[in-house]
């Protein structure tokens, strides 16, 4: 049995097919860049490698070794701006900024070739952080998670 056909009235120059109103009229979705989805994802996973890592040097007696603890706290750092990256939130992509320039300083105490290497890498993803699509992305992700509905103005009787 098939679906009962509605017949829709034309409504100016909106798309339509067979009559209905195409999904091309829907408001449209925040598209996410290739280039965040790819950033985002990559910084989940080193995160992650670098969390089970780590987690393994736990023993009951290195159990609050607070050098151990803050290794794990800066890779779950990673996780959650890729998570919340791919989510839209502006936030976290400065976050992924800051871990960015702090591994850039760290390397610093290590040699002149992990400088490099991680500044490299800084340069690369903030190049596509901050392009404009990867801006407008995140503009939109704001917009449309801050807007609240409009207020009926009519007068309760």
């Amino acid at each position: 049995m098939s679906a009962p056909h509605i017949e829709v009235e034309p409504q100016g120059n909106l798309p339509q097919r067979d009559g209905c109103v195409v999904a091309a009229t829907m408001p449209l979705r925040n598209h996410r860049p290739r280039s965040i989805t790819i950033i985002s994802w990559l910084f989940i996973a080193v995160g992650s490698v670098g969390v089970l890592y780590h987690v393994s040097e736990f023993t009951t007696q290195r159990l609050f070794d607070y050098g151990l603890v803050g290794v794990c706290l800066v890779r779950l750092l990673a996780i959650a701006s890729g998570a919340f990256m791919l989510r839209g939130f502006n936030w976290a992509r400065w976050l992924l900024v800051v871990w960015m320039v702090y591994h850039v300083i760290l390397s610093a105490f290590h040699s002149p070739l992990q400088v490099l290497v991680h500044a490299v890498i800084f340069g690369v993803v903030a190049y596509f952080l901050f392009r404009p699509e990867a801006s407008a992305y995140f503009r939109r992700a704001r917009a449309s998670s801050t807007a609240f509905p409009t207020k009926d103005e009519t007068p309760m009787a």
